[in-house]
């Protein structure tokens, strides 16, 4: 049985036990000095009433002074069970007869003689054992006055005392108590048995079905629920706990897809979300925000901020970057910053924060909590990467559609109308034909190139030419080089330079590269694009005569939305970081040596594709 029902039961049990021997006691102390004062009146009646006939015996022998038969009365009673001495004492307190011989000519005390009335008492005799004295005084009558005198004068002639054994007395008395008591015991024990297995049966044992199903609800089974017959008090109780049930199944359920569609909600944004309370520990994260640790499957709720985010065991310090909750705490007002973050894997995350102070109502107090929406800056480059490629796909269709259709046209006219100058013998207009269609050519060329680098990158990667790349790439920016008066050389090994990637992202990268030099040229100057091979890889450096990068700003010109341009333009700031987003995508490397007022040099370094062939 459960641990209530036992902690009851034992203590009606032990209330019981407890009552009753309280009860018995208290029971037998007065029944005894009641039973004992009953039983001493009864004896002592009794002893008077056989005193009283033992009186007349003696009274009748004395008149008739029968002094044998008087002493034969007396032995007689004395041999009577529980009787230890019958005496008869004259009014000076000499014992004149006795069944004791050992009792005959000793004086009692006078002071028995004072009483006039007939009495018992318990008192202890010559040897100090208990007995019951019964006193009879015998009373002066007519018929004796002729030998005691006057009655005035005599009125007592004698006394008649008859001792009884008190022990067995109270010995009587004790056994009937006791039997009295054991009856009465087992009148109660009969009644604990009965009122126990009552309690058991119709209190104990549905407290504890009671008790059981709220155990169970506590450990979450919400199905949990209790039988409850019969229409007494517990029964009722068990049909309201059922119902508190069946409310509170009800409400954890609706609670519970509350719960859930708020998580839905928060792991539908795309970019991490968490709630932060004061003590830096996570009460919130989205799926998002999961992956931005590196760690899928892991649940950060319950963690501190600074572990998820920084990979740290203590909150950062104030020195180093700007914490979003000491701000909001410090201000109160939202924010906006850009964090580098680290991963599981202790990879480098760049992401932009926008914090902002949210209050709520928790143990009847108010409580500021901060939300953080977390954006992946990578993933920025990457989406703005995709748009402006998709534009500048759009504008090259329009504009190939535009030219494309046009120049052809033109060659297939030019191509008939050579063919008749030749039939004809006009070869001078003949020539001026064939010059025209070689530009024609170039700018079909020139618009086929154009189409090549606005094609979407493609999922699966192919061999791509960077020499041929860095040609097609050279022939769009060309007319800009000769506005700003930029000379461009090119130096490539004779060697296939293959590697492994998407065209349209090794096109875009150059671009990339090329514009970078461009802006840090306002005023013109030298630009070398080399390649090569080197230790298994591709390698190549785009090398310019510009204004350069100063030394504080190397650590951030691959961070999204970092610019600096030389040109005075404000530019996007994500020229260099989807150059780096690509080759770190193709498993390369993008690093920079810059000196300021001599220029920079960018070395790409990408595998070579016949060494990954090879294996």
């Amino acid at each position: 049985m459960f641990s209530l029902a036992k902690s009851l039961n034992k203590k009606f049990t032990l209330a019981t036990i407890a009552g009753f021997l309280v009860s018995s006691i208290v029971f037998l102390a007065l029944f005894l000095a009641f039973y004992q004062g009953e039983l001493e009146k009864e004896k002592a009646q009794a002893a008077h009433d056989v005193n009283l006939l033992f009186q007349s015996s003696l009274e009748n022998a004395m008149l008739k002074r029968d002094l044998d038969g008087l002493k034969t009365i007396i032995a007689r009673l004395g041999e009577q069970d529980h009787i230890t001495a019958v005496m008869i004492i004259n009014p000076l307190g000499q014992v004149r007869f006795s069944n004791r011989k050992d009792l005959e000519g000793k004086n009692l005390a006078v002071t028995m003689l004072e009483d006039r009335r007939a009495r018992s008492l318990f008192i202890r005799n010559e040897q100090g054992k208990e007995i019951l004295r019964s006193i009879n005084p015998v009373r002066n009558r007519p018929p004796c006055q002729v030998c005691h005198g006057s009655m005035d004068e005599h009125p007592i002639n004698g006394i008649l005392i008859v001792d009884h054994d008190a022990a067995s007395i109270r010995r009587q008395a004790r056994n009937t108590t006791l039997i009295l008591m054991g009856a009465g015991a087992l009148i109660v024990v009969i009644n604990l048995l009965g009122g126990w297995w009552f309690i058991r049966r119709f209190i104990l044992k549905p407290v504890s079905v009671l008790n059981n199903a709220a155990m169970g609800l506590a450990q979450g089974k919400m199905d949990t629920r209790v039988a409850a017959p019969g229409g007494d008090e517990l029964g009722r109780l068990g049909s309201t706990f059922n119902q508190m049930a069946k409310n509170l199944h009800k409400n954890t359920q609706q609670l519970q897809e509350q719960q859930e569609f708020l998580q839905a909600l928060v792991d539908a944004i795309p970019d991490g979300i968490r709630i932060i309370d004061q003590n830096y520990s996570m009460l919130l994260e989205n799926k998002a925000f999961r992956h931005q640790t590196g760690d899928a499957n892991r649940t950060w709720i319950g963690e501190m901020c600074y572990k998820a985010a920084h990979n740290r065991d203590a909150p950062c310090p104030s020195t180093l970057s700007t914490c979003p909750l000491e701000e909001i705490r410090r201000t109160g007002k939202s924010l906006k910053v850009i964090h580098h973050h680290t991963d599981c894997d202790e990879k480098v995350l760049n992401v932009e924060i926008y914090a902002a102070p949210m209050l709520i109502e928790r143990n009847g107090k108010q409580e500021m909590l901060m939300v953080e929406s977390i954006r992946d800056l990578t993933k920025e480059v990457r989406f703005t990467h995709e748009q402006r490629l998709s534009e500048l796909g759009r504008l090259a269709a329009g504009v190939a559609h535009e030219i494309f259709n046009p120049l052809s046209s033109v060659k297939l006219a030019m191509h008939s109308l050579q063919v008749n100058i030749q039939e004809n013998g006009n070869d001078a207009a003949h020539d001026d034909l064939k010059i025209i269609a070689r530009q024609v050519d170039q700018c079909i060329h020139v618009t086929d190139r154009l189409l090549r680098l606005s094609t979407s990158p493609s999922e699966e990667k192919e061999l791509v030419d960077i020499a041929e790349v860095v040609d097609d790439t050279l022939s769009l920016v060309r007319w800009e080089a000769e506005r700003t008066s930029i000379v461009i050389k090119k130096v490539m090994t004779e060697e296939l330079l293959r590697v492994i990637a998407s065209s349209s992202d090794i096109r875009m990268l150059v671009l990339n590269l090329v514009q970078n030099a461009f802006h840090a040229m306002p005023d013109g100057g030298e630009l070398v694009i080399e390649g090569k091979k080197a230790d298994g890889c591709i390698v190549m450096h785009v090398q310019d005569t510009g204004v350069g990068i100063m030394a504080e700003d190397l650590a951030y010109i691959f961070m999204p939305f970092f610019s600096r341009r030389a040109d005075g333009m404000h530019g996007t700031g994500l020229g260099l970081s989807i150059a780096k987003a690509i080759v770190e995508n193709c498993n390369g490397s993008l690093e920079v040596e810059s000196s300021p007022g001599l220029g920079s040099c960018f070395t790409v370094t990408l595998p070579d594709a016949e060494m990954e062939l090879l294996q």
